[in-house]
């Protein structure tokens, strides 16, 4: 979304030098200077309408994170982290290393805090194939609200499946290895709109009599 603003700003700014210099060449109509103007204000306004281009951690409301669950009608935040691979980084359902991975279930509301939460890590889809288990955490409480655990995860599919005693479990699916083509699409919305919208403007310079007969003065 930052990318697609400042590169907005950059386009107008590009746009309204060319506006100065044709003005020496031709006299602009009141009209194709709406025109103009009307593009840009169309670009501005599709930042805005557009949808967050950035991870689940961006500038997003905790009930809005792809990383929150609901679970008893008390909200968990979940993470993974494998130090092995990058230090620093944090992912929720998409893995993209194997080997030794830490999970992380952050208890936001104080109300799961106080009953037993047990955790457990399938491998497929399957929440009942007790043989396609890979991690198990039994039902305790954990007064500062954090459920720590590690497992050795392969490429696949699995669930974290979060049981609080006496609620109906919640599950986040993790993609370890596995190609998103959902998030190859958002990530190629912005430029893909950019180009676009470069191609429009393009479009309506090419129609602009002005520009017609400023090209034909600098070739002259």
């Amino acid at each position: 979304m930052t990318t697609l603003f400042v590169a907005v700003i950059i386009l107008s700014v590009i746009v309204e030098m060319l506006d100065r210099v044709t003005l020496s060449f031709s006299t602009i109509k009141d009209k194709q200077r709406v025109l103009f103007h009307r593009v840009i204000g169309a670009l501005a306004f599709l930042t805005i309408l557009m949808p967050g281009l950035a991870a689940a951690h961006g500038n997003v409301t905790i009930e809005e994170d792809s990383c929150v669950r609901r679970v008893g009608g008390n909200l968990v935040h979940f993470n993974a982290y494998q130090p092995q691979h990058e230090a620093r980084a944090q992912y929720c359902t998409d893995i993209p290393g194997e080997g030794d991975t830490f999970l992380v279930v952050d208890l936001v509301d104080f109300g799961l805090r106080n009953m037993p939460v047990g955790v457990r890590v399938v491998r497929g889809l399957n929440e009942t194939a007790e043989d396609e288990t890979v991690a198990y955490w039994p039902p305790a409480t954990h007064p500062d609200g954090v459920v720590r655990g590690e497992a050795k995860l392969v490429k696949g599919l699995y669930k974290v499946i979060i049981t609080p005693e006496g609620f109906s479990p919640s599950s986040y699916l993790l993609r370890v290895q596995q190609i998103d083509y959902g998030i190859i699409a958002r990530k190629a919305l912005g430029p893909l709109t950019v180009i676009l919208l470069l191609a429009l403007i393009g479009y309506e310079l090419s129609k602009s009599k002005r520009w017609r007969n400023w090209r034909v003065s600098g070739h002259s």
